[in-house]
């Protein structure tokens, strides 16, 4: 009896192929599963070897997948593919002997994308340092208002290898891409993407903010409708400039300005849309009111903005982007509202992680007492405090690197009064918050932006900003 050839949606024979998944994980354990499924050989190595990784083995030697923890260094004899976790880093040695084997190195993006029917939905991309999730939120938000079959996928934790295999159909896909993940995903070609701005971050990934950089601008390449770039980011319209697109691809910016003509931006408190109009030299498009963005902070506008041109781009009517704005919940965390207490309110932007994000919250209110620190990832934050000194009544510093906020603030804000907590429990959650309502007045905005990751004291960022909202229902008990 004949052995049995098993394709995938494109026609590509897996049967025997050996493919070695490196990483166990959200992406790893689908990846696996599915190369299994397609006929393919499959090896996982992991690093580690915990009690959770070797959990997470058994139930994928069960199906007949090979699986090596504590071995994540050495290729696999006989590989002809890796599929790699996005968060390994390119200088692993694994990957190192794999280009001296001379064997390709995908991503589950790029897995994903080559596992997509001749018949599958077109995707708008989007990547940027922040604002990647909310902007695909966003737009799946107008996607779906315009009676659209969409979801929102990727880096923002839906599995994209679902979203193509999967028996639900889709007209078109709001996908969040991280640079990990576009390093590895060399053939994407998106119908039209989006960077939304670009900071240092995850320099310790990349090796250089070049390398970063070109690797966000990876989203642009290929693209056949729209490149979305950030008017008030010229390293953004830089890569447009640079991406190699199909002939008629347009270049669309977005603006918290009037906009120009291929631009979308806002007059007179609406946004509007000068780029896919009739006669856009003249004629501009009412699309939304501020008021219908939630939040309405100016970081929040051009999220908005930036989804509202990847929607149009498809087609999306003007009413369908204002229905879907009005639809859309902003997650957790993200300068979300926790209470006002005496006057003053208080808000949760744990989210802010670097120095960037930050300054978009920052940006956000006139007089803030401002809760910050954690872990700084290598960050300085000298330009962040000079931009925002003038908005600042007071800061309180936690965690482990809150030191090089608190010398940042001493030499660009030297009036500012600052409390140092010389503590990383996660009880000092409660004690920030009772020291920045004693420096708060009637009409300042408590804010928690720590511009720092939080694993210093909390498990993530989620958690860092429970603590703190916990901790403002204690203050008003």
């Amino acid at each position: 009896m004949g052995s049995r050839k098993v394709t995938d949606r494109q026609g590509s024979d897996w049967t025997g192929r050996h493919v070695t998944v490196a990483g166990l994980g959200v992406s790893g354990i689908p990846a696996a599963k599915v190369l299994h499924g397609l006929g393919a050989v499959v090896t996982v190595v992991n690093d580690g070897d915990d009690e959770r990784a070797r959990a997470q083995a058994a139930d994928l030697e069960a199906l007949g997948i090979t699986v090596r923890l504590g071995d994540g260094a050495t290729l696999p004899e006989g590989t002809e593919l890796i599929v790699t976790a996005p968060g390994w880093k390119p200088d692993k040695p694994l990957f190192t002997a794999a280009e001296q084997a001379g064997v390709p190195i995908w991503g589950d993006v790029e897995l994903a994308w080559r596992l997509r029917g001749p018949d599958a939905a077109p995707w708008l991309a989007v990547t940027g340092t922040n604002g990647k999730t909310t902007t695909v939120q966003m737009l799946a938000s107008i996607l779906e208002a315009a009676g659209l079959r969409t979801a929102a996928v990727g880096n923002i934790g839906v599995s994209l290898l679902d979203a193509v295999l999967g028996e639900e159909k889709y007209d078109v896909l709001a996908v969040e891409l991280s640079s990990y993940q576009l390093h590895w995903a060399p053939s994407l070609r998106a119908h039209s993407a989006a960077v939304l701005n670009l900071a240092p971050d995850h320099l310790d990934w990349h090796g250089s903010m070049e390398a970063y950089a070109a690797d966000k601008g990876r989203i642009y390449e290929g693209n056949r409708i729209a490149c979305v770039y950030n008017a008030a980011d010229r390293a953004t319209e830089d890569l447009v400039r640079e991406a190699d697109v199909e002939e008629g691809c347009r270049a669309i910016g977005f603006t918290l300005g009037t906009p120009g003509p291929s631009q979308l931006g806002v007059v007179d408190g609406i946004l509007v849309d000068r780029a896919f109009v009739e006669n856009r030299q003249q004629n501009a498009q009412e699309l939304a009111e501020v008021c219908d963005v939630n939040p309405p902070a100016p970081h929040n506008i051009a999220n908005a903005l930036a989804a509202a041109a990847l929607a149009r781009a498809f087609g999306v009517p003007a009413k369908a982007v204002r229905d879907g704005l009005r639809a859309f919940t902003p997650d957790a965390h993200r300068i979300a509202h926790v209470a006002d207490l005496d006057g003053v309110a208080y808000v949760d932007d744990s989210k802010a992680t670097n120095t960037h994000a930050a300054q978009a919250s920052l940006a956000a209110y006139d007089s803030i007492v401002w809760i910050a620190g954690g872990l700084a990832k290598g960050a300085t934050f000298d330009e962040l405090v000079a931009e925002s000194a003038k908005r600042l009544r007071g800061a309180v510093l936690i965690g482990a690197d809150r030191a090089l906020i608190r010398e940042a603030l001493a030499r660009h804000a030297p009036e500012v009064p600052v409390v140092d907590l010389d503590r990383t429990d996660t009880g000092a959650m409660l004690a920030a918050v009772q020291e920045a309502r004693r420096l708060a007045r009637p009409g300042d905005t408590v804010l928690l932006a720590p511009a720092c990751a939080s694993m210093d004291m909390f498990a993530n960022y989620n958690k860092r900003g429970d603590a703190f909202a916990q901790a403002v229902r204690e203050l008003g008990t």
